[in-house]
């Protein structure tokens, strides 16, 4: 059974930072890519960011690229999100998701099959 158990979040001060962890179990997190994704209260879920199986092939959503950092500890079955700068729109649920197809469009989160629960992220303005 895959697992993905998110951790990290909090609140923090703007220009703040904070690491999210997604630990997997039932499968490797080298295995398939694996994505952040985030959705604020009467919003959709956003990607944020995606890290192929290798390391050099990353993506970042426009609104966090130069802040946030995804990488992945291969032997932690773990994928990080580490967030810099931090504003008040960057105040969402944040989700970890994987899955076979993800290599095939790394947005879109209808390509992920699985997720985890989710740890918030809140920005006070």
């Amino acid at each position: 059974q895959v697992q993905l158990v998110e951790s990290g979040g909090g609140l923090v001060q703007a220009g703040g930072s904070l690491r999210l962890s997604c630990a997997t179990s039932g499968l490797t997190a080298s295995t398939y890519a694996m994505g952040w994704f985030r959705q604020a209260p009467g919003k959709e879920r956003e990607f944020v960011a995606a890290i192929l199986r290798s390391d050099s092939n990353s993506y970042y959503a426009d609104s966090v690229k130069g802040r946030f950092t995804i990488s992945r500890d291969n032997a932690k079955n773990t994928v990080y999100l580490q967030m810099n700068s931090l504003k008040p729109e960057d105040t969402a649920l944040y989700y970890c998701a994987t899955g076979p197809r993800a290599v095939t469009g790394p947005r879109t989160f209808t390509n992920y099959n699985y997720w985890g629960q989710g740890t918030q992220v809140t920005v006070p303005s």
